[in-house]
């Protein structure tokens, strides 16, 4: 399968790479997946016996960076600390793709959720400029993740315009999560396939897919916890019918089934990726050591 044209060194099926997850895959012999992610706030600093384990799957597999805290819609300042933390460890593992979420999660203090920006002409102002900071700040083109979201506190345009507009104004990239969107079209009563038609294609950098939970008939939850089910599944597809083979990313944060379970997952993303690459060649394989 070919790699379409994207910024961020990757390609084929990831998978997010937890600390449950290390001793699985190392004892399944560091099992063929196109690359890895992970949240660098939980790895910075780390040393000793855990930190040797993540330079073996960083020495093996290329790498993603997905980050918890930058907090892009945040009243407060941008951790400039953090910041100078972030690009040494991305410059030490030669990590080129990092995202965040285009929402915030701080406010003299964190919140420990990831919280809505309000959609209006304001945020995007506020939001873009931290954007091109941090972009300068780390030397690389960021890529921002569509949230889920359970509330739109006074909103002045719609979702989508709102994503478009930060995207164009920051010039940075777009981690295009198809389960949020999934999750959101059900929870605020749009079509997610016009919402999919409505990204701009030339931004996505690389796409998220995970599993959620049904609260209520109209309501789920964006969990992370489960297997990904079949409308999430079709909307994957949907988007490489548009983009073509885009790097796709598998998310699971708890509730890990057994290895062979997520990597059955992986193989279904390739699977799909196949049926809309026209040159039809498999990716490059996983780094070995």
């Amino acid at each position: 399968m070919s790699q379409p044209d994207t910024p961020f060194p990757v390609n084929g099926a990831g998978l997010g790479l937890r600390r449950a997850l290390l001793g699985p895959l190392q004892s399944a012999g560091y099992p063929d997946l196109d690359f890895l992610e992970v949240a660098p706030e939980n790895w910075i600093g780390v040393g000793g016996k855990l930190g040797r384990q993540f330079r073996a799957f960083s020495e093996r597999y290329p790498f993603l960076c997905h980050g918890l805290s930058l907090s892009l819609g945040s009243p407060d300042p941008l951790d400039r600390v953090f910041l100078r933390q972030l690009r040494e460890f991305l410059d030490a593992h030669d990590i080129q793709g990092y995202s965040d979420h285009l929402s915030y999660c701080s406010e003299q203090g964190h919140l420990y959720d990831l919280m809505p920006i309000p959609f209006t002409a304001e945020a995007v102002d506020w939001v873009a400029a931290r954007i091109r900071q941090v972009q300068d700040s780390l030397g690389r083109r960021i890529a921002v993740e569509n949230i889920s979201y359970y509330a739109a506190p006074a909103p002045e345009m719609s979702e989508l315009a709102f994503i478009n507009a930060v995207l164009e104004q920051a010039d940075c990239l777009l981690l295009l999560d198809v389960n949020n969107i999934h999750v959101n079209s059900v929870n605020h009563r749009y079509d997610p396939q016009e919402f999919l038609a409505g990204l701009p294609a030339e931004r996505v950098a690389y796409i998220h897919v995970a599993g959620h939970h049904h609260e209520a008939e109209d309501l789920i939850v964006d969990t992370h916890g489960a297997a990904v089910i079949d409308p999430v599944w079709s909307l994957l597809e949907a988007a490489y019918a548009r983009l073509g083979p885009v790097p796709t990313l598998l998310e699971r944060d708890f509730n890990f089934p057994p290895l062979d379970e997520l990597i059955a997952e992986t193989r279904t993303i390739r699977t799909l990726q196949a049926r809309h690459d026209k040159q039809g060649l498999r990716p490059e394989s996983a780094r070995t050591a």
